[in-house]
């Protein structure tokens, strides 16, 4: 007789490790370092949502107040200012820039200076356009700069930051950040504006972030304002902007940008300012975002001032106009038989007033089209036909 075989048993699960002393100890010193930081994650958390919450209620009730503007009274005003302030305040950023001393200031931007071989300390302010993490600012606020630093309105600094493009003729460059959950800026158009109207410039002056100050619409199209600005066509205000301020919004009560502040008169406030519109700004900002920089059309002349004494030597009508002191060899200009001492008075049918107007006519033109110039040459006019082509880059122009 055989005895039964019966399988074997399978093992009884062993029962679970209770962690060590030591395993206990590394996660409590986890823990420990970990805390701060995710507290501070929540502590932005927390500023950021207070602020979206206060923007988003505030975007409604402006928008309630623009569908009856004709009812808004003076008494009105502080009210529209608070929430204009608290719909822009998520999109405004403060910028920190480092350069090499070498003994050069940046612009009146510069908060220190130290001794060379160290660092220059700037300052400057932008906004956020797309919520993706694109930047507008002014081109002077982070030129040569070493190392650029964005600081945000819930309180987090971004130490990585990309330079998209720039745009030397508008004093613009754009900057690209990596972060989540941020807030961008509404365009406004800033050829509906008129002199008189309210305004408010927010930035960093004196690296005061977040600061707010109204003003009105002094006047439009101020030119030959400022050195870090070729294409000039400015909007002038009183609303107080200090040295930090530029590249910061200037934005209506509606809280749209409508321009960047970007000069002043004098080393600190005194009751004149000037902002880049938003035509001007919003333009060069898609350029740059498609093309890294902003693609112009060009002529190729030099010119010189036209003054009441050489506008009566060439016996012209009247004082407007831009006169051509060279042509530049090679140059659509040249092909179409432009010559120095040339008055350009028109472009296409568009009268040229100064030798900045026929600069912006001439650069927002589409390139390869082909353009009429009115000119005035030995005292009667006449009709040229010149292709527009792209403007070359500025170090090439000045090898040529």
């Amino acid at each position: 007789m055989f005895d039964p075989v019966y399988p074997t048993p399978p093992p009884r699960p062993a029962p679970p490790r209770r962690p060590t002393f030591l395993y206990l100890i590394l996660i409590v010193l986890c823990g420990l370092l970990a805390a701060p930081y995710l507290v501070e994650r929540i502590q932005y958390a927390s500023t950021r949502g207070k602020m979206r919450a206060r923007a988003d209620q505030a975007n409604e009730e402006l928008q309630d107040l623009s569908e009856t503007a004709g009812l808004v009274t003076l008494s009105d005003t502080s009210r529209i200012f608070k929430l204009v302030a608290q719909k822009i305040e998520p999109c405004v950023v403060h910028i920190d820039v480092k350069q090499a001393a070498h003994g050069r200031i940046i612009d009146d931007e510069v908060i220190m200076l130290p001794e060379d071989g160290q660092s220059v300390v700037g300052q400057g302010s932008g906004f956020i356009v797309d919520e993706a993490g694109y930047i507008l600012t002014n081109r002077h606020v982070i030129e040569h700069a070493s190392d650029v630093s964005v600081h945000l309105s819930d309180g987090r600094a971004i130490d990585k930051v990309e330079l998209i493009g720039e745009d030397e003729l508008t004093d613009l460059a754009v900057l690209k950040i990596s972060a989540s959950h941020l807030t961008a800026t509404e365009w406004g158009d800033s050829n509906e504006l008129e002199v008189g109207d309210w305004v408010l410039a927010v930035g960093s002056p004196f690296g005061l972030d977040r600061t707010v100050t109204s003003g009105i619409v002094s006047a439009k199209q101020r030119r030959h304002i400022s050195s870090n600005s070729s294409y000039q066509d400015f909007m002038q205000t009183d609303a107080a902007v200090n040295p930090g301020n530029s590249g910061g919004p200037l934005v209506n009560t509606r809280g749209q940008v409508i321009g960047v502040n970007t000069a002043i008169v004098g080393k600190s406030y005194q009751g004149i300012s000037f902002a880049i519109p938003s035509e001007i700004a919003r333009k060069s900002y898609e350029q740059i975002i498609k093309h890294g920089r902003v693609p112009r059309g060009w002529l190729g002349v030099e010119f010189r001032p036209l003054d009441p004494v050489l506008a009566a030597k060439l016996n012209l009508p009247n004082e407007h106009g831009a006169m051509v002191r060279d042509v530049i060899p090679n140059s659509p200009a040249q092909k179409a038989g432009v010559r120095p001492r040339d008055v350009i008075l028109g472009w296409n049918e568009r009268d040229v007033i100064d030798t900045t107007d026929l600069q912006l006519a001439v650069a927002s033109t589409e390139i390869g089209t082909k353009a009429k110039l009115t000119i005035w040459r030995d005292g009667q006019k006449i009709t040229l036909e010149v292709e527009v082509a792209q403007r070359p880059e500025q170090r090439e122009l000045q090898r040529r």
